[in-house]
């Protein structure tokens, strides 16, 4: 630790132990960086760029002295110098570049690329703001800049820079790398690309600013508003800034690597997260021309080199632009996409699979599935649907194309960073080899008849419980009862994801405890997630979640057998809080809408117990772990969509039934008028009784019921612990090391 204390030394003029943790942080972050930088750079004869609009790639401080191999020692020369590591990781920012489970996966799989020793860069934006900072204020989400750039930080500016052309101006980017240690292996790079004109003083009010000075906003905010023109077209803007730059870096590397650009293919592969990169395609055969290639050679060396991952099954998310839009902001790839969509209207007459459609719009999904050499789901009911259903057409026309790639997670962040007494206690009874093979946790199996090994593992959750409300109790001055049941829903809020099915359960729990049915243990039910700033229902449902949190935290006697608790401004840091100290892990999406999630296999991994529906990677969690060890509740995924095709469903006819009718009615009774507006609360309602477009009363009554299963079966402790034990090991499948190498044999195919 001599190179720690003379960093100290030199930056602060005293040693590390009389340093503030202040100072001690950007002092590790000076070690780690200067480490780093001596680390080798991951070669080979391919590589892979992942390019994706998000990485949420969390706080790095520990996450690198992890995969370093130097957490334990630095650590404890910190405690010997009277210094507490997780103190002095609460200095840290977290970076603003993503959102949700489309960011973090991306954040895994290059912490997975590098640790498996495959050439692999991710490409993405320099957000200064990200999403926006999640602010509560009267019971409503109120959104304000999220900054976290700081002098001292994990970005290293470079001296690369690439004009980008738009319609009528173009901008210079600047790139900034951060490095992407693997674990106990070499290092790969995150270029994050910028613009040096970007005007931080130009957001005023919350998040509001001038969406037309795009010179000035161009990396300020990750999913600008859309709901408007603007909006539209900055988010273009943005998507094309990204994948120009990226397209531009990556022929600059090829030529440097003396890399024959006929031969493209056979040196890179380009990973294409969802669709905000998709003009990937378009702009890198523009630039292949240029460097005189002819466009049918051209499109030829794009199709061998594109890959394509879809993350979704709702056609709101599969993006389309008006072609109006792109020739107002890229206009020199339109003469491209109007040659790409007449190869495939030659070819084929259907019009689900056009590029332009008759109304003028790009499809930008299309592109990549016509013009990439692989499209893969996350999950393996995700992939069936998109071949038997929503993306037939296309699987009818390239069957070969089309491959499952189950999402993971990274058990460095996930379990060695978030859990170290977990993380300890599994050393002692299997030993390490688990980091490396994540499938060596199977044999934790068998210890699930060891009660002294039960014991211990249900003392370290009560531990993180602990940790868990002593944490709310300062960050949010919420009390919290360590000794209840922690039900956790933490995800983006959207209808599909369903939190509103649990708030109407915590009614049903609060009306039955007016009627004098009380639970035997008392309940937390923890929220966290932030709405889109356009997605009015979402915010309406937030403002449903903090208003019944004070009208039943206030209840003398409700709060004394339930809680409701929405974090504020969820984020990495704080699900590496919640995470270990989960019981019960709400995976309650309408089957046959989640594409996998990633959440449920970070809950399983640290000992809760999944109550779901079989939808997303919950298939693959229950054929793991058998019926005995998740709660499964629900209509199948195949029954929702034939509700769907014969349009079926009626709300009303459920929301008749008198018990139902009761918990909705309740949204706009007289005990949350008073607490709450009207206005937000009558369309939360009102989206009840004559939408539900995702089907919560459908699965209301079978929700209730499995639930109160899962909370009586978490008072036989023996046998709760037991499906605690058998969750974490066979939890091994979703290591994200596991997803990656499944790419690589199948996808990329680097050396």
């Amino acid at each position: 630790m001599q190179r720690l204390e003379k960093i100290a030394k030199a930056n602060y003029g005293k040693a590390l132990r009389e340093c503030s943790n202040n100072e001690a942080y950007y002092a590790l972050l000076e070690m780690v960086k200067v480490i780093t930088a001596e680390k080798e750079e991951i070669k080979g004869d391919k590589k892979v760029y992942y390019i994706s609009a998000e990485f949420l790639i969390g706080k790095l401080l520990l996450n690198n002295l992890i995969n370093l191999g130097i957490y334990d020692k630095v650590a404890e020369y910190l405690k010997e110098n009277g210094k507490d590591i997780t103190e002095i990781e609460e200095v840290e920012p977290e970076p603003s570049l993503g959102n949700g489970g489309l960011g973090r996966l991306a954040a895994c799989f290059l912490d997975s690329i590098a640790t498996l020793g495959l050439a692999g860069d991710g490409i993405g934006l320099n957000y200064h703001y990200g999403l926006f900072k999640q602010v509560f204020r009267n019971n409503l989400q109120n959104e304000e800049k999220n900054p976290w750039i700081e002098k001292d930080s994990w970005l290293n500016k470079t001296d690369i820079s690439f004009d980008v052309e738009f319609g009528d101006f173009s901008v210079k980017s600047r790139l900034y790398d951060i490095d992407v240690i693997g674990y106990n292996n070499g290092k790969n790079k995150l270029h994050l690309f910028d613009i040096e004109t970007i005007d931080e003083s130009m957001v005023k009010e919350g998040i509001k600013f001038d969406k037309e000075e795009i010179a000035k906003n161009l990396t300020l905010f990750l999913y600008p508003d859309d709901s408007d023109e603007a909006g539209h077209l900055l988010r273009i803007y943005q998507q094309y800034f990204m994948v120009s730059n990226g397209a531009q870096y990556i022929l600059k590397e090829a030529k440097d690597r003396g890399v024959d650009l006929h031969k493209l293919n056979e040196h890179v592969t380009i990973q294409i997260n969802d669709t905000h990169p998709t003009m990937v395609i378009p702009e890198l055969i523009r630039l292949l021309m240029k460097e005189g290639i002819h466009m049918s050679e051209a499109v030829k060396i794009v199709v061998k080199t594109c890959a394509y991952t879809n993350h979704t099954i709702l056609a709101e998310a599969l993006e389309k632009w008006p072609v109006r839009y792109l020739k107002k902001v890229v206009p020199q790839l339109i003469p491209i996409i109007e040659a790409l969509n007449a190869i495939i209207s030659e070819k084929y007459s259907d019009e689900r699979v056009q590029i332009i459609d008759r109304y003028d719009n790009v499809h930008m999904a299309n592109i990549d599935i016509h013009f990439g050499y692989s499209t893969n789901g996350v999950a393996a009911l995700h992939t069936d649907i998109l071949k038997n259903s929503e993306l037939k057409p296309f699987y009818d026309i390239y069957p070969e194309r089309f491959n499952n790639k189950t999402n993971g997670i990274t058990f460095r962040r996930w379990l060695m960073h978030c859990n170290h007494e977990l993380t300890a206690f599994i050393d002692k009874l299997i030993g390490e080899g688990y980091k490396k093979d994540a499938l060596e946790l199977e044999k934790l199996g068998a210890f699930i008849d060891n009660n002294e090994v039960l014991a211990e593992l249900d003392g370290i959750k009560k531990l993180k419980k602990k940790h868990l409300r002593e944490f709310l109790k300062k960050s949010q001055g919420v009390e919290i009862d360590e000794n209840s049941i922690f039900d956790i829903q933490i995800k983006r809020l959207h209808e599909y994801k369903r939190q509103q099915l649990n708030v109407l359960y915590i009614i049903y729990k609060y009306l039955e405890i007016k009627k004098g049915h009380c639970p035997t243990t008392p309940i937390t039910f923890i929220f966290g997630a932030k709405a889109a700033p356009a997605y009015v229902i979402a915010k309406d449902i937030i403002h449903l979640i903090l208003s019944l949190q004070e009208l039943i935290n206030n209840d003398p006697v409700a709060s004394r057998y339930i809680k409701v608790v929405m974090v504020e401004n969820y984020n990495v840091s704080k699900a590496e809080k919640l995470i270990p100290a989960c019981d019960v892990s709400e995976q309650i999406s309408l089957a046959s809408k989640e594409a996998s999630g990633t959440g449920n296999m970070k809950f399983m991994l640290n000992g809760a117990v999944t109550l779901g529906t079989m939808d997303g990677a919950n298939v693959e969690i229950a054929q793991l772990v058998g019926d005995e060890n998740i709660y499964i509740f629900g209509e199948s995924s195949d029954s929702v969509i034939k509700h769907y095709e014969k349009r079926d469903y009626i709300s009303r006819d459920y929301y008749e039934k008198p018990m139902i009718k009761e918990l909705v009615d309740f949204i706009t009774g007289e005990e949350l008028l008073n607490i709450g507006n009207r206005e937000n609360l009558e369309r939360v309602k009102n989206e009840f009784v004559n939408k539900d477009w995702f089907m919560t009363l459908l699965d209301l009554e079978d929700y209730i019921k499995v639930k109160n299963e899962i909370f009586k079966a978490y008072e036989d402790r023996e046998r709760w612990l037991k499906m605690s034990l058998t969750n974490i090991s066979k939890a091994g499948f979703f290591s994200s090391d596991r997803t990656i190498a499944d790419y690589n044999r199948d996808i990329w195919k680097l050396k």
